[in-house]
């Protein structure tokens, strides 16, 4: 007898951390990713920390053959009423069948709480298919498995902005200062993945100008035929 899969939405920051949190879901027989959402500050129309565009984001999706539920999001955003859109969100899932939720986090204790609360009595079972892998191995894991990503944000008081639009990769991680953690999980870079083994096409991107705004540096990443 075939035993029914739990359907599950994986929130993709268009990163590395969720699309190799991906590649990890997808070895499991009890799961079936059915899904991905992702938070874009209607504004700009970009993946918020990563300034990823949507249209780069839409593109992912259409690669790896996944739905993508967007949350758009008012610039500033309250926290009430970014609960108020996530409530909508949950209650979409629950509707569509899911019955868990997906983070790529990696070992914030304060994150995570905030991802089980969110969630605490919707029905959805919040999951860390990552949770507490050391990141040193789990960086070179990523790299290893043909994972291919772009350092789009810096944050200067963490890490030299001159890393911003470098390739996320061994020499990458052989510079990068001993205080820094090799996936950035303190927040000191964020990633855009252009190439994964489950992607059924690579996205062509161009780099385009490097930014200073509010207090981070970006590496705006361009679509080709952009």
């Amino acid at each position: 007898m075939t035993k029914v899969k739990s359907k599950v939405w994986l929130a993709w920051s268009s990163g590395k951390d969720s699309a190799f949190a991906l590649s990890e879901l997808s070895k499991r027989e009890d799961l079936e990713v059915a899904g991905l959402f992702t938070s874009v500050t209607a504004e700009f129309e970009r993946v918020s920390m990563h300034s990823t565009r949507m249209t780069l984001l839409q593109q992912q999706a259409e690669a790896l053959g996944l739905p993508l539920e967007i949350v758009l999001l008012p610039s500033p955003c309250s926290n009430e009423e970014y609960a108020k859109r996530m409530a909508k969100l949950l209650s979409k899932a629950k509707s569509a069948g899911i019955s868990k939720m997906a983070f790529g986090d990696l070992y914030l204790d304060d994150v995570r709480a905030y991802r089980e609360t969110m969630l605490a009595g919707t029905g959805l079972e919040p999951i860390f298919p990552l949770w507490k892998r050391p990141t040193r191995e789990l960086a070179n894991e990523m790299i290893r498995y043909g994972l291919k990503a772009v350092l789009t944000s810096v944050d200067p008081s963490k890490l030299d902005g001159a890393f911003v639009g470098r390739e996320f990769g061994e020499r990458l991680l052989a510079d990068l200062p001993a205080t820094v953690d090799p996936c950035g999980e303190n927040g000191e870079f964020h990633t855009f993945v252009y190439a994964h083994p489950m992607f059924k096409f690579p996205i062509p991107i161009r780099r385009g100008a490097i930014v200073q705004r509010d207090g981070f540096f970006f590496a705006d990443v361009i679509p080709e035929a952009g």
